[in-house]
This record gives structure tokens, C-alpha cells and sequence, in this order.
């Protein structure tokens, strides 16, 4: 996968996800369109909701743990393996914010 096609798949799911990711901790800001800023949000929100003591928030900072580490795997595995990984990134990220809500 080219860096380029790296970059299109984290936008992808940076515009999927990165809304409702936001919302959860209130955050209207504008992110930047790096995979690197939509890792941060994705950290940024797991340390809020683990902090919480709401058992659904925690269960989803569980979630978006696993999501970060499917993320910064992507960027840094053989091209072979990014398809899959971004693929469970997507599923923990949906999971995180279905859990949280």
C-alpha cells in the first residue's frame, strides 16, 4: 500500500469516525488530516473515557486501546498486512462508540 493509499484509508476512516469520537468528549475543534492527528483524537478520547467511572465508558476505552494499537500498527506494517489491520481498527472504533453511547 502506498503512502498515499495509507493516507486515503485514515481519512476514510478519520471521516467516518472522528465526529463522533469528538463528541464524546465535547471537542468541536477542527483535527488536523494526518493519520497521525486521528491517532491522537483516538488517544485523546480512550484516556478520557478510561478515566471516567461509567462501566460503559471504560469498557470503551478498552475498545479504542485495541483501535489505537490496529492503527499504529498500519502505519508501520508491511503493505500486505495494512488492509487488515485498518479492518479491526474500523470494527474497535465502531464497537468504542456504540459501547460509549
Amino acid at each position: 500500500m502506498t503512502t498515499q493509499t495509507k493516507a486515503d484509508t485514515f481519512a476514510a476512516l478519520r471521516d467516518c469516525f472522528a465526529a463522533d469520537l469528538a463528541a464524546l468528549i465535547g471537542d468541536r475543534s477542527p483535527r488536523g488530516n494526518t493519520p497521525n492527528a486521528f491517532i491522537d483524537l483516538v488517544e485523546e478520547v480512550r484516556n478520557v473515557l478510561g478515566a471516567s467511572s461509567l462501566g460503559n465508558w471504560q469498557d470503551a476505552s478498552e475498545e479504542l486501546d485495541s483501535a489505537l494499537t490496529y492503527l499504529t500498527d498500519a502505519l508501520t506494517s508491511p503493505d500486505g498486512d495494512q488492509p487488515s489491520l485498518l479492518a479491526w481498527a474500523r470494527t474497535h472504533l465502531r464497537d468504542a462508540i456504540a459501547t460509549a453511547g
